[in-house]
C-alpha cells in the first residue's frame, strides 16, 4: 500500500475552501489527472455519494469508483477507492493564521497491471505526488482568486 500526502497554505477561510471543494463534480476543475466525474445516483454530497473518476496519467487511463466515506463540512472529505485502484483517501482543511492548511492524503493499492507493489512506490509515491502538488497549486489559484 502507498502512502501519498501532499499539502498547501490557502489564504482564504476554511468556510471558503470548502465552497471550493464541496462540489465534487467541480474537482476536474483543479485536478489534472481527473478528467469526468459521474454520479453513480442523484446523490451529489456528503457520506454514501458515489460516483465514477475517468482518470487518465500519461498514457494510463482508468475510472475510479468511489464513495463518500467522511463529511464533515469545513474539515474532512474522506473516499474509498474501490474500483481498480483500492484503498482510502482525505481532504482535512485545518485553520490556521490567516488561512487554511489544505491536506490530501491516500493510502492506494495497485492491481499488478499497473506495477502492483513497484507501481504504489514509483507510480504513487513519485508520480502522483508530484502531480497531486501540482492540483494544489491549482486549487490554490481558484480558492484565491475568489476569496
Amino acid at each position: 500500500m502507498a502512502h501519498i500526502e501532499v499539502s498547501i497554505q490557502l489564504n482564504a477561510t476554511p468556510e471558503h475552501v470548502w465552497s471550493v471543494v464541496e462540489p465534487v463534480e467541480n474537482h476536474v476543475d483543479w485536478m489534472a489527472d481527473a478528467v469526468a466525474i459521474r454520479f453513480v445516483n442523484d446523490q451529489r454530497r456528503g457520506v454514501g455519494t458515489e460516483f465514477f473518476c475517468d482518470t487518465k496519467v500519461g498514457p494510463i487511463k482508468l475510472v475510479d469508483k468511489m464513495e463518500i466515506t467522511e463529511w464533515i463540512p469545513q474539515q474532512v472529505m474522506g473516499v474509498r477507492h474501490v474500483g481498480v485502484v483500492t484503498g482510502t483517501g482525505k481532504f482535512t482543511l485545518t485553520p490556521h493564521l490567516g488561512g487554511t492548511t489544505f491536506t490530501w492524503a491516500e493510502e492506494l493499492n495497485f492491481p499488478w497491471w499497473l506495477g502492483g507493489k513497484l507501481g504504489e512506490l514509483v507510480g504513487a509515491k513519485l508520480v502522483m505526488g508530484m502531480i497531486w502538488k501540482r492540483n494544489l497549486r491549482e486549487l490554490k489559484k481558484i480558492v484565491e482568486a475568489n476569496a
